[in-house]
């Protein structure tokens, strides 16, 4: 199982508009990928580490897939779609990690 993780860092001034995000752009991704996509999770940033610190992710999502070669093919074919909805909902630029889910 893998986990693809797309971070949107926290910046004073940028824009994240979470309804969208939640109910137009997440059920998009789930109706393009289809099956492949085993599990999305959305996680909204309140704070950091420490008391009093800011948060340094605004929202981080987790698609899971059973492989690296599952997300490519799944969401090579989509990608135009799905990055081309990014400035409907934000403008910042996300960063994307693919892990290895070990436990």
């Amino acid at each position: 199982m893998i986990k693809v993780g797309v971070f949107y860092p926290h910046s004073a001034g940028s824009k994240f508009d979470m309804k969208y995000y939640l109910e137009k752009h997440i059920p998009m991704i789930q109706q393009k990928i289809g099956p492949a996509l085993k599990k999305v999770t959305v996680d909204q940033g309140v704070a950091g580490g420490t008391p009093g610190a800011t948060m340094m992710y605004r929202v981080i999502c987790h698609l899971s897939f059973d492989s690296v070669e599952a997300f490519q093919t799944a969401f090579g074919a989509n990608a135009p779609q799905i990055m081309g909805d990014l400035p409907n909902y934000t403008d910042i630029q996300p960063i994307v990690q693919i892990s290895e889910v070990k436990m």
